[in-house]
């Protein structure tokens, strides 16, 4: 026992690299720096603007994504926006593992068979998707591949300020729920693909129920977005369907406090920095972690 404890704080501490310098990843970055228990040190840092990097830490930034495998990450982790995962996933997975942060970009079935066919083709690196406010991923995964699963249905309630859409019709009626006396509106109902690009920033959480129950996929998968400003939460349900008359119903309910407006609750950063610690050392193909 005393000889395995010696030999894990021999271990060399995993290098991270952070793509997004947001909220999120200065989160990360500062937990990797206190906490050398994690095991874990910045490989470096990448942000849209690089600006937004500030001065103590421009020893880690990196200006050009084509560039990161001269850091020597061993784990790349992406809190940005999901064109990273479009534009630089194949590369990233080439390099190290990969932890897609927005899987909201595997709504485009090109990127997500690219990623695949990458993670497939490497000879040890993974890519990772984190469970986040998906509680249950694992079970459903299970249910999937059994062939028991025949419903997904996941439902993100939070006030109209923490939803960002793309689509003007989605916008409106999410902008009704701020009016005196609206109460819960229903922003969208239907299936998660033609909602991720709509709310990229909002519906990771389905994407990832998406790729777990993959065969009912991004088509297959219900999303339904409501918009409540009494709430001073983000609020996931997702209920899942099994066969049987009548059937195995499953509900689950994460109640995550969030202040309107916050497009990340509080529970969401270190359910990240767990899930950075989850990933690797399970091979090619795709994992949650």
């Amino acid at each position: 026992c005393e000889l395995n404890m010696a030999a894990e704080l021999r271990k060399p501490a995993r290098r991270v690299g952070i793509v997004g310098y947001g909220k999120l990843g200065q989160f990360l970055a500062e937990k990797i720096m206190s906490q050398p228990e994690l095991g874990l040190e910045i490989a470096f840092i990448w942000n849209r603007t690089a600006s937004g990097i500030p001065p103590e830490m421009t020893a880690y930034a990196v200006a050009d994504l084509k560039d990161v495998a001269s850091t020597s990450p061993d784990v790349i982790i992406e809190v940005a926006h999901p064109s990273i995962t479009a534009n630089h996933g194949v590369h990233f997975v080439s390099v190290c593992d990969y932890v897609v942060g927005s899987p909201t970009a595997f709504a485009d079935p090109a990127v997500e068979a690219a990623l695949r066919a990458a993670a497939a083709a490497s000879d040890s690196a993974g890519v990772y998707i984190p469970s986040g406010a998906l509680w249950g991923a694992t079970d459903i995964q299970k249910m999937d591949r059994l062939g028991s699963l025949t419903a997904l249905t996941i439902t993100m309630r939070k006030h109209p300020g923490s939803f960002k859409l793309t689509d003007p019709e989605l916008t409106s009626r999410c902008d009704s729920a701020n009016a005196p006396g609206a109460g819960p509106v229903e922003v969208y109902r239907g299936p998660v693909r033609a909602l991720c690009p709509k709310a990229p920033n909002n519906v990771n959480t389905m994407a990832a129920g998406s790729l777990a129950a993959a065969s009912l996929g991004f088509d297959g998968v219900v999303g339904v977005v409501v918009a409540d400003a009494s709430l001073e939460a983000h609020i996931v349900e997702v209920e899942a369907v099994g066969k049987g008359d009548p059937p195995l119903v499953v509900r689950t309910v994460r109640d995550n406090p969030a202040k309107p407006g916050a497009v990340t609750g509080n529970a969401t950063y270190n359910s990240f920095l767990s899930s950075l610690l989850g990933s690797g050392g399970r091979g090619p193909g795709f994992h949650f972690c």
